[in-house]
């Protein structure tokens, strides 16, 4: 009997250089016991959806957990396919900075950048 080599499973997000350097130091100075951050979608806003991040603690039942370059990230259950090969990074900017979605899912966005339409990915 033959087996054959697993191929590796593709993580559900990627982070850049600077979202990644940006989310160790969030976590870093975190108070309390914080192992990375979770990210997740939220019906709202004037497109229909908008991210969303906040600290966690440990993985909940049923979070993807992916860890890139350091970080871990715990992906919301009810998020994952709307997240699918999405690449967060951070920006600064003149006035500000923030953590932006590159999302393949994403088919819209407000005016404001605030909130977003996303398709569900589909099964290969």
């Amino acid at each position: 009997m033959s087996t054959k080599p697993r191929r590796e499973i593709p993580k559900a997000l990627c982070l850049s250089e600077a979202a990644a350097a940006r989310i160790r130091e969030i976590v870093a100075g975190a108070e309390g016991r914080i192992e990375g951050v979770r990210i997740g979608v939220t019906n709202g806003g004037c497109a229909g959806m908008s991210y969303t991040m906040d600290y966690a603690e440990s993985a909940r039942p049923l979070e993807e957990v992916v860890e890139d370059q350091g970080v871990k990230v715990f992906i919301d259950p009810k998020a994952i396919l709307f997240l699918i090969g999405t690449e967060v990074d951070f920006v600064r900017e003149k006035l500000g900075a923030r953590f932006v979605f590159n999302n393949p899912n994403q088919t819209a966005a407000c005016g404001c950048g605030e909130s977003v339409s996303i398709t569900p990915a589909k099964a290969e």
